[in-house]
This record gives structure tokens, sequence and C-alpha cells, in this order.
């Protein structure tokens, strides 16, 4: 494997390339950290971007070190304001973990990965080992986290719980002994606090190997909390017609971070792009094929591209339809809500106002529209989403 490509496809930066690249020419097995917060068990594909390097480095023989945030993770978000960080129980960590190995490893070569739990040294920290370990940081290097920087400038509060996080994840890199630990961009300055801890307690530093974050289906930071993921675990049909909403120009930066198509090729799809010698479409039907091909194989994604076509290309229905039970007739508006089409009433009303709502392949631009007890009616709202109604006792959800 060329060196060069190794640190620069689908790399952000890397503190230092000369000292890591001397590090891979020595020939000595390098331990690669990788640290996960089992608060969130399942992975999206802008993880697969951090994976797929390390799998990489794995392939030239290096291991993989999988830190498991037990500890941490029982402690929740020490800032408060995240509700998604709540404090967990020891039950529902491991529970968690279990689900983000599985998947973690639809990747990572799990023969060259080394798990470990914090709960291995902070379980034995005492007050006097937190005070020593604190003693190693000053304010000053606190402040270089531009988010403090911020909100002290601001007058708004920092918990002392918060400044001791990157201490608490800088320690993982002690207790392992990482040549390299792997993040986003979002992680700088954490990865960059365990390569200063290692030095100040007399290790070799740890280098620093940051890859992009991949934009979601939204245009922001791909995030469970924005709603906006292709999920590992996401069904084959479900993941290519996800990878086919996203929008143009994300798809460079997909092909590169999630995909084995050569620079060469690539650099070739953006040329092509620029001079509208290509119609995008066609380039995202390939990112979905190699997307749901590396975690469902090839047979799932031609079959996934199949119904894609009938369903937004030849205008058919999905081969499975979700059902609603139906046991009289119920407003459009109401129906759209109940089955989960949309989130609310007034998002109803505005998705059939715009002619987003088909029933039984009819536009419908009547808010106040009555649906029949029909079975077998098929009920479109917006490109992708389907139910049929099934006669049945009441009208409370799908079934």
């Amino acid at each position: 494997m060329d060196l060069q490509w190794l640190l620069h496809r689908a790399v952000a930066e890397i503190i230092t390339e000369e000292e890591l690249l001397a590090k891979l020419q020595s020939g000595r097995p390098l331990r690669l950290k990788l640290g996960f917060d089992p608060s969130k068990p399942n992975l999206h594909i802008g993880h697969a971007v951090v994976l797929r390097k390390m799998r990489q480095f794995q392939d030239l023989g290096h291991q993989v070190i999988l830190i498991v945030g037990d500890w941490t993770a029982q402690i929740g978000d020490p800032s408060g304001r995240d509700e998604s960080r709540v404090m967990l129980t020891l039950e529902e960590v491991h529970a968690n973990a279990e689900t983000y190995m599985q998947q973690f490893f639809m990747i990572v070569d799990k023969s060259r990965t080394e798990v470990r739990w914090q709960t291995e040294w902070f379980g034995k920290f005492s007050l006097a080992d937190v005070f020593r370990l604190s003693s190693r940081f000053t304010l000053a290097d606190m402040l270089e986290h531009e988010t403090f920087d911020k909100r002290l400038r601001d007058g708004r509060p920092i918990s002392i719980m918060e400044l001791m996080y990157p201490l608490l994840q800088g320690y993982d890199s002690v207790a392992i002994q990482a040549d390299v630990e792997f993040g986003g961009t979002d992680q700088k300055f954490n990865i960059i606090a365990g390569r200063r801890l290692q030095e100040r307690l007399g290790q070799r530093p740890q280098n620093v190997f940051l890859c992009p974050l991949l934009a979601g289906l939204d245009g922001r930071k791909m995030s469970k909390s924005f709603s906006n993921t292709i999920d590992f675990v996401d069904p084959p049909a479900q993941m290519y017609g996800r990878v086919m909403a996203i929008s143009d120009d994300m798809l460079i930066d997909y092909f590169t971070g999630v995909t084995d198509v050569p620079d060469a090729e690539i650099e070739e799809m953006q040329a092509a792009m620029a001079a509208g010698a290509v119609n995008p479409r066609d380039l995202k039907m390939r990112l979905a094929r190699e997307i749901v091909t590396m975690f469902h194989g090839g047979e799932a994604a031609r079959e996934a591209e199949a119904e894609f076509v009938c369903v937004f290309q030849k205008r058919g229905l999905p081969s499975e339809l979700a059902s609603f039970a139906l046991a009289a007739p119920m407003r459009l508006v109401d129906l759209l809500v109940a089955a989960k089409l949309v989130p609310s009433k007034s998002e109803a009303k505005r998705l059939i106002a715009q002619g987003g709502v088909e029933v039984g392949g009819q536009r419908v631009r009547d808010a106040a529209f009555t649906v029949p007890v029909q079975d077998g009616l098929v009920i479109q709202a917006g490109k992708r989403r389907f139910v049929k109604v099934v006669a049945g006792k009441d009208a409370k959800g799908r079934r």
C-alpha cells in the first residue's frame, strides 16, 4: 500500500505527518487507539470514514485498540447541555457496547483488534490519582479549546468536570500506550490532550490522526441528534434511498471517504460534474451501490437499486408496504400523522398543499379530504413514504 495515499486520502490533519511516517517506516507494529462513547450504540457511515482508515492500517499489520468509555458513560454529559448523553447504568453501557462492537467489526478486522474498558484503570483511581492527573494540565492548556475559551469570554459557566473530560480521554492513551489516536476533526483537542499527557508522563507521544466529518442528509454534520444519518444497520433499500437523497455537492466527499473507487476516477467524476457532462444522479446511483455492497453485499445492492428504479423512476410501488389499520373514514391530515408519515398536522397540511400526497395514485390537495375504508388503498407522502390501508378494528397506528 502506498503510504502517501494512506496518509492523504480521506485525511483532514495529522500531527505530525513526519513523525507518523517515520513510525510506519520503522517496521514496528503500531498501537492504533479509538475510543467510543457507548451511550449511542448505532454507527452511521460518518463513522465509516475513520473505521475504513483504521482497517487500512490493520492491513499493513498494525493493531487497533478499541477503548470502551464505560466509566465516563456512567457520568453522562458533564455540562448538562446534551440530553442525549444521560447517565447510564452499567448494564445499559454493556448492552450498547455489544451492539456497537457488532457494527464496528463490519469494517475493522476483529482478529487485529484489542478491546479495553476504561474501568480497567479508572475503576482503581483514588482522589489522589485525580489530583495528580489534573496537575499535568494548566488553565492555559484548557483555554486552547475554542469552545471553552468562547464560553469563558461570554461569561457562561464551565464545570470542573467538563475540564476533566479531555484529561480522562487523554489518560486512556497513557494506559494503553497508544502510538496513534484516530478521530474526527471535532475530537482534535481531546486527542492532543492525550499526546501532551503522554509526553508529560515520559511516554513517546501519540500521533493525532484526524478524518473529515461527513455531512448528513440535510448538509449538517452527520449525527443521530439531527436524524440525518445513513446507518450501518439500515436495510438495503432504505440505505440506497438515503444515499440517493444526499445533495450533489456531497458526492465527492462520500466517494473519497467511504468507497474504494480510485482517486483518478473520482477526479474524472469531479471534472465531469463541473463541466455538466454527467448527470449527478447516475454518480449517486453508483455511490449507493458501493455503500450498500459494503454492508449487505452485491446482490442486496442490485435488488435495492431495482426497487429504487421501480418506485422513484418508474413510479411503481415498493415491494413491501407498511400497513395502517382503518375501521372508519378518517381525514387525510389525521391519517398522515397517525400513520407516522409526517410528524405533525401542520406538516401534513403543508405537504398536501404542495401536492406531495397521493391517495390511490391520485394527487390530493384538499386537507379536508376523507380517506375511505378501502382495503389495499395506498397513501403516499413525499417521495419515499408509503402505507397501505387495511380494514381493521381501530386506526391507532400501523400494524
